[in-house]
């Protein structure tokens, strides 16, 4: 059985924070452990900050992060409808980075891969982006049960 939650706020920096704290509280019903958390933690703060910086350039609009969880896996989207990605190969490429006069360090998908199973990225021009990672809670590590 799969567990879901949805968020949906401003694509203001301060929201970040809210972003990762609230998946964060999502997925400790899965009990991971203290690494597993700052891994997932680390890796929606960067496609949440993504989505604010690079999606929506020019104003507040909406981000909307989706989670499931179910039999130990974590499944995350970061959505923007923002300006969209047009390479998303080279926007995945270390040190890459559309902003530079923010001197962003063009790392962010870099950490997602580090610290996720999966990422996937699709996106489209003027229509937005969804970042989709994927995490196995509890690999290496036996579960006491209740």
């Amino acid at each position: 059985m799969k567990n879901e939650m949805t968020l949906a706020f401003d694509s203001r920096s301060e929201n970040e924070g809210f972003a990762r704290v609230a998946v964060a509280a999502f997925v400790s019903q899965l009990n991971p452990t203290m690494e597993e958390v700052a891994d997932i933690r680390t890796a929606v703060s960067e496609a949440v900050t993504n989505a604010i910086i690079h999606g929506y350039p020019d104003g507040i609009h909406t981000v909307v992060v989706r989670a499931a969880l179910g039999d130990g896996l974590l499944e995350l989207w970061v959505t923007d409808e923002g300006v969209g990605i047009e390479d998303v190969k080279q926007a995945m490429e270390p040190l890459y980075t559309s902003r530079p006069e923010l001197e962003r360090s063009g790392m962010g998908f870099m950490f997602m891969e580090a610290f996720m199973d999966q990422v996937e990225v699709q996106s489209e021009l003027g229509t937005g982006t969804t970042v989709h990672m994927v995490k196995r809670i509890g690999q290496g590590f036996e579960r006491q049960e209740d």
